[in-house]
């Protein structure tokens, strides 16, 4: 099976909790290991609030949110209007109370980008998706394929 949708929200702060739980229940439905989905309703949160907070409404004055599953991977993505500044990772003050989204995004996808389609700025993100199934007990990797965790030892 394979989960995708693309739904056209509120611009508002309300629709950060839509998207999650909408986000959430498909890929559960669609046999997604819990840990996977919870990284991947965390970069939906990240992306649409940065969308919030910095982007224009979408030409309808909504904002589009998507994702699909696909070979392993989950795409997720927000379109909005467009800001004046280009989305970029950034490093926030530890004082800072904000500016680490990007950063999570970084982090926890394999890759992200932005891209522009006339009125539309789509930043999206790719992420590893765990089936349940094959989860099995065991960690979907080992401490050797993860350079932060071979270097503690």
């Amino acid at each position: 099976m394979s989960a995708s949708s693309a739904v056209m929200l509120p611009y508002a702060l309300s629709s950060v909790a839509i998207a999650r739980q909408r986000l959430y229940s498909d890929l559960l439905a669609d046999g997604v290991l819990p840990d996977s989905i919870d990284d991947a309703v965390l970069v939906v949160s990240e992306l649409l609030s940065n969308a919030l907070r910095h982007a224009h409404p979408l030409p309808s004055g909504k904002i589009g949110v998507s994702w699909r599953r696909i070979d392993g991977y989950v795409e997720v993505a927000v379109s909005d209007g467009g800001a004046a500044t280009e989305p970029r990772a950034g490093r926030a003050a530890l004082s800072s109370l904000g500016g680490r989204g990007l950063g999570i995004v970084e982090f926890l996808a394999e890759r992200w980008g932005v891209r522009h389609d006339g009125e539309t700025t789509t930043v999206w993100a790719v992420l590893p998706c765990v089936p349940a199934s094959s989860a099995n007990g065991a960690a979907p990797f080992s401490v050797a394929e993860v350079p932060a965790l071979r270097d503690c030892g």
